[in-house]
Parts: structure tokens; C-alpha cells; sequence
């Protein structure tokens, strides 16, 4: 017996001297619970942590770490300073909590004057002349928040946004946002919820009635699952809202309701997930929850929010600080003796020189004041289709649900990751993959059509056409189904003066559709509240009118193949080469003859070339007749030839002209242009009402357009027509002319042998799909129909629905009568014609001046000018040869001195 107890004697004084070695270091939590909670999330994360700490043999092998928690009330001030002093009295090495700002303040001011370390995890105001030494908060600095909010406001590059804040706060964390409109040309509204009430449907309608599609909200995550609900039941939770919360919980609530909504939606994330200790630690915590109590609605089942991992990695920090301390005694403190904890400098300078890397990111504090200034936020983002990829649900369910885009760093900035960029580049088909698309759209032919058929048709079934084909090969394209819906009010869309628009613009701008896939025209003014794609058409604006009636032959059409110009150029040409051929004649000897041929010795010579002989020469060749006049000289010959090659040219274009003024049939066509539209007031004319057609005259600056708006303005009532039919109808039975485009009047002209386009194009444009504004589908149905367009499938379309049964076959060119542009260049041969035979007449006059001067030895200038006088008398064909007079007293010209035997031998054969 003695034996035993001896030896029971020596176990007990080991294991006494076992403890008596082993260190037990106590830390103090001060948590707030709320009335719907039992127990407080930080305070199970403070649990969680000192046991893991424990069980981890490495990280403290000597240490045991062991806590003392006290719970309070929110708000109350009072009490928490009289339960941290309880603490103290016990022995702590450092004091965690509470969360709001008034206890936070009691405490700190206490744990500040007896020098124990005060630690936070959640967000605290910052304080301009900050004397607290003895506090660490592992909460982002409030400051490195507010550049990360512009950071992304400026990455997504939005120029208009309104900012939600839930208190006081967020307006701290807003400051640099409020302060960049100058800066980033940015306009930015602030509202703010109901203090103390959580329902937000008053302010979500205002900023759903104003258009805002850019919302930043700054509010707890309990609120944040609130509005999210509200939001959904407001119909907001759309692709064309972007909604961008500042809480650091977002990956964390249940967004299962809204996976398939398409909203947009950012946030940060602080927690480290990619680190696969951290998502070790996570799947602990989720198992640990899932057993314990039911965790408040709106998070994910067993999630880990960011305020517990906070608190689990500044229990970390205590161990982490503890290994470097020795020699460490934890002593009892008391509130009223004011003696600090001798050990607590060095223990606070130990906190704030360790770094580690937690569930939170790197940890780094700065030395001066114990706030976290370096450290890393993920931007995460909903996937477009509602599934999300990167985490988070707990435990070891962690499913794909949000996708991280980029990393901002508190001193680096924004960084794009890898993946992010990847996403970039996926298929067109990805966000619009098994949604149902409402698309509006207008009765039009041939764009939409109802469709005839024997049964009662439903749904997209019921019509047919040009933009039903279209929708149908870009669903094919981008995996996307729809639901065609006709336009209420039956127009296109219009400003009026109060800048209220109407018809497929207004369902866009009030996000009634999602695509208006019609023949609606990409206008300036439309493109400024919508958005377009690509246009899958290109037209212009035209005239619409009765094709022109043919007009019945007058008694002297047969005049019509020539201009007038042309007949009198003719006549003038005629009575020129007529007058030029008698002079010609009359002054060249080598028209002039014997016309007695039997009698050398005859002095008498003659010439055919009269005045009216000449007229009729010419008349005969211009009649392609002929006359039995011949010219001898070289001079009058090329007179005659240039004139029947002048002659030969007029009566063939005449006649080839005249064949095409007897075969085709002349219209008279009262206007041929806008211009001519304008000019006058007694058609009248007019477009669609509240149509693109109408908004380009009425917003033109051409005088020319100017005045034809001041028309139509001035006769709304009758020159308006509510829709293309109303139109054509119009001109049918009416002496009326419409503008509209010009795809539309061709495909009217084929099917309606009486209609036709007068002039061309007015302007140029194109048809485009059209989307609200920021709509994420506006790129991938243009990059669809740059597809059929490049595919040819654009115009295999058109050319569907614009083949008609045709017109019969006719010339729509009229006969024009051929003016001096058209035949002018005769009238040059001939002219140059005429001055060539003048200098050949000229040249054998001389010639045969010579001549005669070397028969006769000399030839006298008077007689020379007599004869040429004589010549040309009109009324005398017939004159004496000029001999030359002994006696008479002129100038000899042409005289050359001829030897004596020759003279005589000339005078000898003069004789004979």
C-alpha cells in the first residue's frame, strides 16, 4: 500500500510540475448579440479559432490558449466598460470587441490606459487626433476603400451613377467618389435609405422611374439580401442594371432566386479563397455550422462571412505575437488603481511587427497606428448567363458561383487577371445561351407580316417576313429564343416637344423589350436613348408617285429627234455652206469655163456656181438627193465633201433618233426631284407620322428641306400618314407624293405595276437592331449580322422578299432629243472645212494669176480686182475674159522680163 501511494505521490508532483511548466495565455471578447441571434457570428469565429489554435501543437507548444467572453447589448456603452474591467481583473493579454463604435470607444480608452492591446475587426470611424497607441483594427483602412470604389467605378467606365448609403458611413467610404465628377467627367447622385426601416421600394421605384442603371449600394450585407429581394420583386434584377455593392459579404449571400436574372453585379472579397488552407479552414467552419444553430437567413448555408475571418485571424495574430514573447507574465489589472501592464508595450510592438498571410490575405500593420494598410481586394462579378464561378458556398459544397475579373491592391491599383481576360474571349453564345429575348417590332411589308394560313396561328407563328428570317438565323447564331410582340401604339418612335418619345423607342428606353428588330432607321437622336447594332440594311429616303402617263404624238413630232437648236444650227449651217461654196466658186478660175468648147477663140467664160445654184447644191445633199452640180476646183470640192460628211452624220443620227421617238412612248412626268416637289404646292406630299422620314425634314438645315417640312408641318393633318399603307393609298387615289425609304418603295414597285421612285436618294442610312442602353446584347448582335453579312445570307433574305411578280418588261428611258452636246462636233468639221477650201480657193487664184502673168507678161492689179468683181455678181453667170489694155496707165503685178524670140513665139501662137 505504501508502495502505491508512493508512486500515486510521484505521478501527481509530475504532472503538477508538467502544468506548473506549460503557459496558459487568457484573451478577453466582448461580443454584441442581437436580438434574433443566440450567440454572435464573431464569437463563434473567436471560438473557432482558439480551438484550432489548441489543437495545432506547432504553432504554441507550450502555450495554451484560453478566453474569457463577456456578452452585452448593442449601444450599451456602460456596460461594456464595466465587463472589460472584468477581464482585466482575470489576467488578460489582449481584449477583441465590441463591434459598434460607442462600446468600441468605453473600451478602448480603458485598454489604452493600462497599456493591454485592444483588437477590432470591423469598420471604425476614423479619428482626426488618433492618441490610441494601443489599438489594432484588421479591417481595410477606410481610405484605401474609397480609392478601390473609383478604381472600379473608372475600370467599368461609367460616366452616370447614384450611390445608396445605408448610414453615415458609407459616405466616409464615398469620399473619393464624391470628389471625382470634376475630375472623371462623372455625374453622380446620392441618396440615402430610411434610417431603421428596411424596406427600400419607395426609393428603388424613383431610381427605376429616373433611369439609373448604375447603383452603387453601401449597406451591411443583412441589408444588402433585403434589397436584393426587393429588388426582384421592382423587376430590376435585369442585364441592363449593374449594381455594385461596397459590403464585403457579397460572395457570401444565397443568390440562388436571381441565377438566371442576367443582373449585373460586383462587389469585393477580402477572404483569400484561392489558398487552399483557406479553403481547409472554410470547410471546417461550414461542417462546425451545419451542426450547430441555424445561421441567419440571406447567407449561404455554413458560409464563413468576412468579419469571422477577420476575427479568426486576429485570435491568429495573438498566437502568432506569443511565440516571440518570453518571459511574459500575465498579470491582474484594475480599472481604478490606473497601473498598466508592464509587459504591454513590448507585447503590442511584437503584434505589430509580425506578418502572416490568414484567411484574409497577407496581414501587415502599420507600425504608427495599427491600422491594415496593405492588402489585397478581389473584384468579383456574377457570371453573365446567373451562374457564378469562384466560390462560396461552406464546407466541402464550394461550388463555381462567382468569377474574380480583377485584384486591387491598396498600393498598387487595379490588376486584370488572367482568367478575366479569358472570359473575355468567349463565345457570343454565352450570356444569351437558353434566354428568351422579348422583341418588338411593327407591321411592315416585307419586314413583318401576318401570316396566312387556314388554321388560327399563335405566338411567333403568326408572322412573316424580312425581319422574322433575321431573328430566326441570329438565334441560330447565339443560341438565344424570343417572343415577337407588335409595337402598342403602332409607331416607330419619336421626340415630341416635351422630349417624350413614343412607339418601339419608348418600350426600349422602358426596358419593355429587349430587341426591336424592325425597319427602324439609326437616327441620331435615337441612338442618343438607345442603342444599335450594325446596320443589316442600307437605304435612303425617295419619292413615291403615280408612274406618269405616256403623251399622245403631236402633227410635227416628226421635228422631236433633233433639239431646236440643232434644227437652226442646220438651216444656219445650210445657208453658210451654201454662201461660202458661191464665193468659193466665184473666186477660184477653175470653176469658170468655155461653154463653147468648139470655139477656142471665144471670150466669153461661165460658171455654174450661182447664188441659188449654190442653195440648191446644198439643199440636195442635206436631202441626200443630189443635183447635177459638179465643182471643178479643189476648193469647192472640199467645200462639197465637208458638207456631205456634215450632211451624211445629221441624217443618220436624225433617223436613228427618230426610230426611238416612234418605238417608245414619252412620259410626262410632273416632278423629277425633291427640288421640284418643293417648287410647287399643288401635289401634295408627305411621310409617315413620328417616323424617321419626318424627323429628317424636320431636324434638316437645307433650305430645300426646310421648306418642305414648313409644308408638311403646315398640313399635318392630310400630308402625314399614320403608316406606309395609309401612304400608298394615298398616292393611288390622289394626286399625292411619299416620302419614305427607298427599299420600301422598292419593293411597293414590284408588286404595283402604277407606282415608281421619282429621283434618287435624298440621304443615306441604314436599319439597325435596336437595344436599350448599356445592354449587353447590342455586341453580340452585331458581330451575328456582321456574320450573315459577310455569309451572303443578308442578301439571300432580301432577295426573298423583294422578288415581286414583276412589271411588264418596259424601257423606262425616254427618247432625248439630240442637242448640240450630242452632235456638236460636226458642226467643228464642218467650220474647219470651209476655212480650208477659202485658203485653197485663195491659192489658186494666185496660181492662175501667175499663170495668166507669164502668157501675157504682165497682168495689171486694176484689171485683176475688175474681173474678181465680176465674178461675183450674184445675178451673172457668164463674163468676158480679161485681156489686157495697151494704152490705159496701170500697175503691173506678176510682170517678169521675157526674151524677145519667146515673146514673139507666144504672140505667133496667139495669133494662130
Amino acid at each position: 500500500m505504501e508502495g502505491r501511494k508512493t508512486l500515486l505521490f510521484f505521478l501527481l508532483l509530475a504532472a503538477q510540475l508538467c502544468l506548473s511548466s506549460a503557459q496558459v495565455l487568457r484573451i478577453g471578447g466582448i461580443f454584441e448579440t442581437r436580438e434574433s441571434e443566440l450567440v454572435s457570428m464573431d464569437e463563434l469565429a473567436f471560438k473557432f479559432a482558439v480551438n484550432n489554435i489548441n489543437r495545432n501543437k506547432t504553432l504554441m507548444p507550450n502555450t495554451t490558449l484560453t478566453y474569457d467572453i463577456q456578452r452585452i447589448n448593442l449601444f450599451d456603452g456602460f456596460e461594456a466598460s464595466r465587463r472589460v474591467c472584468d477581464q482585466l481583473a482575470l489576467g488578460v493579454v489582449a481584449v477583441f470587441g465590441p463591434s459598434h463604435s460607442s462600446s468600441v470607444s468605453a473600451v478602448q480608452s480603458i485598454c489604452n490606459a493600462l497599456e493591454v492591446p485592444h483588437i477590432q475587426t470591423r469598420w471604425k470611424h476614423p479619428s482626426v487626433d488618433n492618441k490610441d497607441t494601443f489599438f489594432i483594427n484588421l479591417y481595410p483602412e477606410y481610405t484605401a476603400i474609397a480609392r478601390a470604389i473609383l478604381d472600379v467605378v473608372t475600370f467599368f467606365k461609367w460616366r452616370k451613377l447614384t450611390v445608396v448609403y445605408e448610414d453615415s458611413t458609407g459616405l466616409m467610404r464615398m469620399q473619393e467618389l464624391i470628389k471625382a465628377p470634376a475630375k472623371f467627367n462623372l455625374k453622380v447622385k446620392i441618396r440615402q435609405l430610411t434610417p431603421g426601416n428596411q424596406d427600400a421600394r419607395p426609393l428603388l421605384k424613383e431610381l427605376k422611374k429616373d433611369k439609373e442603371f448604375f447603383i452603387i449600394f453601401d449597406c451591411s450585407y443583412r441589408m444588402a439580401a433585403e434589397l436584393l429581394k426587393q429588388l426582384s420583386s421592382m423587376g430590376m434584377m435585369t442585364e441592363y442594371y449593374h449594381f455594385f455593392f461596397t459590403t464585403l459579404d457579397l460572395f457570401a449571400l444565397d443568390l440562388e432566386p436571381y441565377r438566371y436574372s442576367g443582373v449585373n453585379m460586383t462587389g469585393f472579397r477580402l477572404l483569400n479563397i484561392d489558398d487552399p488552407w483557406v479553403a481547409s479552414t472554410m470547410d471546417k467552419w461550414a461542417m462546425e455550422r451545419l451542426q450547430g444553430p441555424k445561421q441567419e437567413s440571406g447567407l449561404l448555408d455554413g458560409v464563413m462571412t468576412t468579419d469571422a475571418a477577420l476575427m479568426y485571424d486576429a485570435v491568429f495574430m495573438v498566437a502568432v505575437a506569443s511565440q516571440r514573447a518570453t518571459q511574459m507574465t500575465v498579470s491582474s489589472l484594475q480599472c481604478h488603481r490606473h497601473k498598466p501592464w508592464r509587459f504591454g508595450p513590448r507585447f503590442m510592438n511584437l503584434f505589430k511587427e509580425a506578418q502572416w498571410d490568414g484567411l484574409t490575405g497577407h496581414i501587415v500593420l502599420n507600425k504608427t497606428d495599427g491600422l491594415r494598410r496593405d492588402f489585397d481586394l478581389d473584384i468579383i462579378s456574377l457570371k453573365e448567363d446567373g451562374t457564378a464561378r469562384g466560390i462560396v458556398e461552406g464546407g466541402s459544397r464550394l461550388t463555381k458561383r462567382w468569377i474574380k475579373i480583377a485584384v486591387w491592391n491598396s498600393y498598387r491599383g487595379m490588376n486584370l487577371t488572367e482568367k478575366s481576360n479569358r472570359d473575355k474571349n468567349n463565345n457570343v453564345t454565352d450570356s444569351l445561351a437558353n434566354r428568351t429575348l422579348i422583341v418588338t417590332t411593327i407591321l411592315e411589308n416585307p419586314y413583318v407580316m401576318y401570316k396566312k394560313s387556314d388554321k388560327e396561328l399563335a405566338g411567333n407563328d403568326r408572322f412573316e417576313g424580312y425581319c422574322l428570317d433575321l431573328l430566326k438565323e441570329l438565334s441560330n447564331i447565339l443560341g438565344f429564343t424570343y417572343e415577337v410582340r407588335l409595337v402598342a401604339d403602332g409607331k416607330y418612335g419619336a421626340q415630341n416637344d416635351k422630349g417624350e418619345w413614343n412607339g418601339m423607342v419608348r418600350e426600349l428606353i422602358d426596358h419593355v423589350a429587349d430587341l426591336a428588330v424592325a425597319p427602324l432607321t439609326i437616327t441620331y437622336v435615337r441612338e442618343k436613348v438607345i442603342d444599335f447594332s450594325k446596320p443589316f440594311m442600307t437605304l435612303g429616303i425617295s419619292i413615291l408617285y403615280r408612274k406618269p402617263n405616256g403623251t399622245n404624238p403631236g402633227v410635227f413630232s416628226f421635228l422631236n429627234p433633233l433639239s431646236p437648236d440643232i434644227w437652226m444650227y442646220v438651216l444656219l449651217a445650210c445657208t453658210g455652206v451654201s454662201c461660202v461654196l458661191f464665193v468659193i466658186a466665184r473666186f477660184t478660175p477653175y470653176e469658170w469655163y468655155n461653154p463653147h468648147p468648139c470655139n477656142p477663140s471665144s471670150t466669153l467664160i461661165q460658171n455654174n456656181f450661182t447664188l441659188l445654184n449654190s442653195f440648191w447644191f446644198g439643199i440636195g445633199a442635206l436631202m441626200r438627193q443630189g443635183s447635177e452640180l459638179m465643182p471643178k476646183a479643189l476648193s469647192t470640192r472640199i467645200v462639197g465633201g465637208i458638207w456631205w460628211f456634215f450632211t451624211l452624220i445629221i441624217i443618220s443620227s436624225y433617223t436613228a433618233n427618230l426610230a426611238a421617238f416612234l418605238t417608245v412612248e414619252r412620259m410626262d412626268a410632273p416632278i423629277d426631284s425633291a427640288d421640284d416637289l418643293a417648287k410647287q404646292t399643288r401635289i401634295e406630299y408627305g411621310a409617315v407620322r413620328d417616323g424617321s422620314t419626318m424627323t429628317f425634314f424636320k431636324k434638316s438645315k437645307i433650305s430645300t428641306y426646310e421648306k418642305m417640312w414648313t409644308f408638311m408641318s403646315s398640313r399635318q393633318n392630310t400630308a402625314l400618314v399614320k403608316n406606309n399603307k395609309e401612304g400608298i393609298t394615298r398616292v393611288l387615289t390622289t394626286d399625292y407624293a411619299m416620302l419614305m425609304e427607298s427599299t420600301s418603295i422598292e419593293y411597293i414597285s414590284q408588286r404595283n405595276c402604277n407606282l415608281t421612285q421619282i429621283g434618287g436618294l435624298i440621304d443615306s442610312k441604314g436599319y439597325g437592331v435596336g437595344t436599350p442602353i448599356g445592354s449587353p446584347y447590342r455586341d453580340k448582335v452585331t458581330i451575328a449580322i456582321l456574320q450573315l453579312q459577310e455569309e451572303g445570307k443578308l442578301h439571300m433574305m432580301k432577295e426573298k422578299w423583294w422578288r415581286g411578280n414583276g412589271c411588264p418588261e418596259e424601257d423606262n428611258k425616254e427618247a432625248n432629243a439630240l442637242g448640240v452636246e450630242n452632235i456638236g462636233g460636226i458642226f467643228i468639221v464642218l467650220a474647219a472645212g470651209l476655212v480650208l477650201s477659202v485658203f485653197v480657193a485663195i491659192g489658186e487664184f494666185i496660181y492662175k494669176a501667175r499663170k495668166n502673168a507669164d502668157i501675157e507678161e504682165c497682168a495689171s492689179l486694176s484689171t485683176m480686182m475688175e474681173d474678181l468683181g465680176i465674178s461675183l455678181q450674184c445675178y451673172k453667170g457668164i463674163r468676158r475674159r480679161s485681156r489686157p489694155h495697151s494704152g490705159a496707165r496701170s500697175t503691173c503685178i506678176f510682170c517678169q522680163p521675157k526674151p524677145a524670140a519667146k515673146r514673139e513665139g507666144r504672140r505667133r501662137d496667139s495669133s494662130t
